[in-house]
């Protein structure tokens, strides 16, 4: 999911469409592009992917991304982007897969669970509000988009468990926006305050460390509830974290930080 200015929106490929459009599609493993999206892609990992993901496989945060994922700069961002490791075979492709599908299907990334339709964020700043825009947009192998199953927008992403990842990645939807200008000063991209960013975005093992064995918390006073929350629940860690980075990057007043 990305953030679309507004004079950009007739440039984007494939139909766009509302959340009570209808379109057909199915996927399934009798078609003949069967897996044929699982190979050559570059796909994007957000953060709640990555804690999906390597509680799936048990193991830690640190591991999943030394293991399964390239740190990259795109031109025009200041935060480092999260590219999924793809398997050094002819199809490059992607490492979950095998021969009877996805092996991580129940956890697949954001961006998986939504395909064949796309999203986008629209920001107005005048009333300081967002819109999320669709499209349907299946390659032009997908046999999927040829099936006769129709549904709508709101009930195929219902269907796909898409609720909790396009929560989680709306927050950090909001976070990306701001690092459009640069914030981090002489320090640079990969400079001491960069790598704390990212370590409170990515590395919630990392993170949880960092806040119980340092003077965090000297610093910062979390209720005893959240604190009791964030030693397990990984969730609730990415969302102290993405606060804390607003807080200590941009200076904006959002609890538990002021």
């Amino acid at each position: 999911m990305k953030y679309i200015h507004s004079e950009a929106i007739d440039e984007i490929q494939g139909k766009k469409v509302s959340k009570e459009d209808r379109f057909s599609f199915k996927c399934h493993s009798e078609i003949s592009c069967f897996n044929q999206c699982c190979r050559n892609i570059k796909l994007f990992l957000y953060p709640y992917d990555v804690i999906r993901l390597k509680h799936h496989l048990s193991v830690d945060s640190e591991r999943f991304l030394d293991t399964y994922t390239d740190i990259i700069f795109r031109q025009g961002n200041y935060f480092p982007e999260v590219l999924l490791r793809m398997k050094q075979d002819a199809d490059m492709s992607c490492p979950f897969l095998n021969e009877y599908g996805c092996s991580v299907y129940e956890n697949r990334p954001d961006t998986c669970r939504n395909f064949p339709i796309e999203q986008g964020i629209m920001y107005n700043a005048e009333h300081n509000t967002v819109e999320i825009l669709y499209w349907f947009r299946p390659p032009d192998f997908c046999q999927g988009q040829y099936e006769t199953h129709s549904l709508t927008v709101v009930d195929f992403l219902k269907n796909q468990g898409a609720d909790i990842y396009q929560k989680m990645t709306m927050e950090w939807a909001e976070i990306k926006r701001l690092f459009q200008n640069d914030p981090w000063g002489k320090d640079g991209k990969n400079g001491r305050l960069a790598k704390m960013a990212f370590m409170a975005a990515y590395n919630m093992d990392e993170f949880r460390n960092f806040i119980f064995n340092s003077t965090f918390l000297n610093r910062y006073s979390i209720p005893i509830a959240q604190l009791k929350m964030i030693k397990t629940d990984d969730v609730a860690l990415l969302e102290l974290g993405l606060n804390w980075i607003k807080f200590f990057l941009w200076k904006l007043p959002v609890a538990p930080f002021k």
